[in-house]
């Protein structure tokens, strides 16, 4: 099928590219800090204690923040996730919370995290005005969960934050796990139990090829179809009603028992380019139109060289109308060698 080409859209309408993909989610990186160093995302052998991470000076400020997610907003945009590196590193998140949650137009504001700081943040992340929180747990055995994150914190110390986040009212929360053949697939189950009759959404994201870092190989990918038949066996599920077709990364689907729902997010397997309506903002400014792109566009030059809002519009609006990525769609014998930013650059 060939590229439909759609044309600019007037002034106040909402942002479309080329592909008829409207903009409606907004993935904002506060910092590219991290604490943890998972092989995935930040392996430690290129991330170590010598690694220079970004000026605090070249990061964006929270008012600069706040005024990007403003025009977003503006341009269409209804759903904020806060990410990093990791995002509860940045000094007073809450007050760039309270700057999104109150911005016209956002009625989702949400923050991916490894939880390792979250029990004592929970509250006050709440109160500023926080919906949601989502939780990399890619394992329930200490040893495992330790390997996979390259850490010291403790496993409790993550399940302390999630217990906290449930009972600040930043629920239902939602567990991603990266399952990885060999590694750490052979813990679904406990997985699925935890999330069962702890009352959280857990999800299972297949292992992508982001970034060029981290020895990513097809043999270690467990199809979100394979997931679905191993805890089917044990725990039969069902499509949600309703949710078919929806414009959601995840597909979701409920257990027949009662015992809450479940999500697998297929990008290797299953791509859903053509519903992606998802932009990212790294923590310098530059907006991404894809998780698998090699550069962005830089909206802080933009923003400190005194531009207005509608000169902001239109250097956000102009390159989400000339976007055409589906990445996922295309994976073949041509991407593997394309040169591709890091996701800790750009907060996944």
């Amino acid at each position: 099928m060939g590229t439909v080409i759609v044309p600019l859209q007037p002034p106040g309408s909402p942002a479309l590219d080329r592909l008829a993909r409207p903009l409606r989610d907004l993935r904002v990186s506060v910092t590219d800090r991290c604490n943890f160093r998972c092989p995935y995302c930040m392996p430690r052998e290129l991330f170590g204690a010598d690694h220079a991470f970004l000026p605090r000076n070249e990061l964006l400020s929270y008012e600069e923040l706040g005024r990007l997610v403003r025009v977003f907003a503006e341009l269409g945009v209804t759903k904020i996730r806060l990410t990093g590196g990791e995002p509860l590193l940045r000094r007073d998140l809450e007050v760039l919370v309270k700057m999104v949650a109150e911005t016209p137009g956002v009625e989702d504001v949400a923050v991916t995290t490894n939880g390792s700081l979250l029990a004592a943040r929970a509250a006050s992340l709440r109160e500023a005005g926080l919906r949601r929180v989502t939780v990399s747990l890619d394992s329930l055995e200490p040893e495992v969960f330790a390997a996979l994150g390259d850490t010291k914190v403790p496993l409790k110390q993550v399940l302390d934050g999630i217990a906290a986040a449930a009972e600040a009212g930043l629920g239902p929360v939602k567990l991603n796990a990266v399952l990885r053949r060999g590694v750490n697939d052979g813990g679904m189950l406990d997985l699925v139990d935890f999330a069962r009759e702890s009352g959280h959404i857990l999800r299972f994201i297949e292992y992508m090829d982001v970034g060029s870092t981290n020895g990513w190989n097809l043999s270690e990918v467990v199809p979100a179809a394979e997931v679905l038949e191993r805890i089917g066996a044990v725990h039969p599920v069902e499509p949600v009603p309703g949710s078919e077709g929806g414009v959601g990364v995840a597909e979701r689907f409920r257990y027949l028992d009662g015992g809450g729902e479940l999500g697998v997010i297929s990008s290797v397997s299953k791509p859903f380019c053509g519903t992606c309506t998802r932009a990212r903002l790294t923590a310098v400014g530059e907006l991404f139109t894809c998780l698998f792109a090699a550069s962005g566009t830089d909206l802080r030059a933009v923003l400190r060289g005194g531009a207005s809002d509608d000169q902001l519009r239109t250097a956000i609006g102009g390159r989400w109308a000339g976007r055409d990525d589906r990445y996922s769609e295309l994976r073949g014998a041509g991407t593997p060698g394309l040169p591709r930013a890091e996701m800790s650059y750009l907060g996944g």
